[in-house]
């Protein structure tokens, strides 16, 4: 398939990392010679220099014969310009990345009159992300599946949990549920567990299930699983603005500290329900004057990931039950992980995956096609939703029959609204939702998790 990636940021650049793994055609587009020259030096890609909104660049880039053109550069309108110009020259999908709360509430619009085929926010897919963590206290991520009929939540065992140091299969036998613990990481190894394996302190694991059968089983775990009803805010960046309106659908008190007055104007304007305050939240003496660690959860999202590190481990340190802060840089986001900050939030890497997600759906669309993917444990593993189909060859076959590839799992199944965490006796029907856990397997389509 041939792609082309205009605007090399840190978006761009981590999205055409992802991409040239799975052998697509790619040519990447920036003005700067110093952003391509860090792709070129680094990735199978062709690099163009030039201006992503200027037709004659396009027409060198290829953009008539382009299969997906992805505009990320830092500007909206410059995105939706590349997108348009690209759609008239030829190409046959288009995305653009628009980050404006007034370009993406008109985004119906902008897809149906410039022909956009998909435009993400990564502000917003990060806002709702972090939304989804705070509904399970101490979940270091949550992703969803078949329209939130399914959820995975990871989490970092402890040693009072009741799962540690037991086999799975006992602790199911004596705490009956319908969950799965389907990958863990232990150091630098990545399990796909069976009934045999025993968490240990410090795994990473990732358990699978419908929200309410989740919450009883951290329940099970002696996990408390109280109502956050009160927020702060580190940082009055976008982010915050989209996350405070996700809370207050779920009746949470938000209070976003800001040190910038003019910043702060406008979000009392944009957020008349939140309280606004004026300040520097990296003082102590600010923080401790407006009680700003006495809050239920904190969340750090200003533009520098040092400082969202230093006061989320502040946060941490002052007992604040719930933490989660913004990181760009993958050495800051391995660093934060050592010292215990486990909910860390990547928006070019949750845009990245979700753009991967429609890659896969569009090219294989005669299949099972991808409906969603999400990348665990830095990139090593993979969670993919299908939709069988008359072409999936399997279907009515009883999974213990089946000659799976290894290092994969089928953790779930959703038949309708009814979530099922199979056994080997269960069987794929046509139009079932699926979803498959494994090693990086680059799994274009529900027939490749079958050996050859």
């Amino acid at each position: 398939m041939k792609i082309i990636i205009i605007g090399n940021g840190k978006v761009g650049y981590t999205l055409a990392e992802q991409l040239s793994l799975a052998n697509h055609d790619l040519i990447v587009v920036d003005q700067h010679g110093t952003a391509l020259q860090r792709a070129d030096s680094n990735l199978d890609v062709m690099c163009v220099a030039g201006n992503g909104a200027s037709i004659r660049t396009l027409m060198e880039a290829g953009a008539g014969q382009a299969d997906l053109v992805i505009a990320v550069t830092n500007y909206d309108e410059v995105n939706i310009v590349c997108c348009l110009l690209a759609k008239k020259l030829g190409a046959g999908h288009t995305i653009a990345r628009i980050r404006d709360p007034e370009y993406s509430a008109d985004a119906p619009l902008l897809q149906r009159e410039i022909g956009l085929d998909m435009i993400i926010n990564p502000e917003q897919a990060a806002a709702m992300e972090i939304s989804r963590i705070f509904r399970y206290p101490s979940a270091t991520g949550v992703d969803t599946f078949a329209r939130g009929e399914v959820e995975m939540v990871g989490f970092s065992i402890e040693q009072d949990d009741a799962i540690t140091g037991m086999p799975l299969h006992e602790f199911n036998r004596l705490h009956p549920n319908r969950t799965l613990i389907c990958a863990v990481q232990r150091g630098q190894e990545i399990i796909i567990p069976d009934g045999n394996f025993i968490p240990q302190t410090d795994d990473t694991g990732y358990l699978i299930g419908n929200p309410l059968e989740l919450r009883r089983t951290f329940q099970l775990m002696g996990r408390p699983m109280t109502r956050i009803k009160t927020v702060a805010i580190l940082g009055g960046s976008r982010i915050a603005t989209y996350l405070s309106w996700q809370l207050a659908k779920s009746d949470m008190h938000v209070r976003i500290i800001e040190k910038n007055r003019d910043k702060c104007e406008r979000l009392s304007e944009l957020l008349p329900n939140a309280q606004i305050i004026h300040g520097d939240g990296t003082d102590n003496e600010v923080l401790q004057s407006e009680s700003i660690f006495q809050s239920d959860a904190f969340v750090s999202l200003t533009d520098r990931d040092e400082d969202n590190l230093l006061m989320a481990l502040n946060a941490i340190h002052a007992g604040v039950p719930n933490v989660a802060a913004k990181m760009t840089r993958p050495n800051y986001i391995g660093l934060a992980k050592d010292v215990g900050l486990d909910s860390i939030i990547s928006p070019k890497d949750l845009t990245s995956n979700i753009i991967s997600s429609y890659v896969r759906s569009f090219s294989n669309s005669e299949g099972s096609a991808v409906e969603r993917l999400y990348k665990l444990l830095d990139g090593q593993m993979e969670a993919v939703e299908f939709t069988a189909t008359h072409a999936t060859r399997f279907l009515n076959t009883a999974l213990k029959d089946l000659r799976l590839k290894k290092g994969l799992l089928i953790a779930a199944i959703v038949r309708g609204e009814e979530a099922i965490i199979p056994n080997g006796n269960d069987m794929l029907l046509e139009h079932d939702r699926v979803i498959v856990v494994a090693r990086s397997l680059f799994l274009d389509d529900l027939n490749d998790i079958l050996k050859n």
